[in-house]
């Protein structure tokens, strides 16, 4: 299902908009000083053609430390790319998915360009990762745990909430349908 829904939207609009990513991110390698800047683009511009099945996470939940992105200094250059590049990705984003959204069908695309808007307000700091990644990764584990059986009991036990977000289940003993 991911995959379709990800096909549908590059061919009904995420090809724009991930190239407008590209674009920003190629505007910020010419001016030379935007090239720390220019990383974060590129990630989002794949996180843009390909959106569904993915959630944006900020890299200090995922490591459990602060880096350069994630301290004082990923504020700043938040605030930079939101004053050069970031305000017109956020505009272009909101636009889309209202027109999306008005279409009904066109719902779960409107959803997702309310995710991509967000992220184009503040994307220093943040990684985006498959949903499985993002359990099997690092801190994952406080947000989603395995179970005593292994990754695919965790996988049945995790229950979608909305499309950024899992709960996720697990029992202290084991399964009520398990014997011990």
């Amino acid at each position: 299902m991911t995959l379709l829904l990800n096909l549908l939207w590059f061919v009904f609009g995420g090809f724009w908009m991930g190239l407008a990513w590209l674009v920003a991110a190629l505007i910020m390698i010419v001016t030379i000083v935007g090239i720390p800047w220019a990383r974060a683009a590129f990630n989002v511009a794949s996180f843009s053609f390909w959106p569904f099945g993915r959630v944006a996470v900020d890299r200090r939940t995922l490591t459990g430390r602060d880096d350069i992105g994630t301290g004082p200094i990923g504020v700043i250059g938040n605030v930079l790319w939101f004053l050069f590049a970031g305000w017109w990705l956020a505009l272009g984003h909101l636009v889309a998915a209202v027109a999306l959204a008005i279409t009904i069908i066109g719902i779960p695309f409107a959803f997702q360009h309310v995710k991509l808007a967000v992220l184009a307000i503040a994307p220093i700091g943040q990684e985006p990762l498959r949903f499985g990644q993002f359990v099997e990764q690092g801190r994952g584990a406080d947000i989603v745990a395995d179970l005593t059986g292994g990754h695919e009991e965790a996988q049945r036990a995790t229950v979608r909430i909305g499309n950024g977000m899992e709960l996720g289940v697990h029992a202290a003993f084991g399964a009520a349908d398990q014997t011990p």
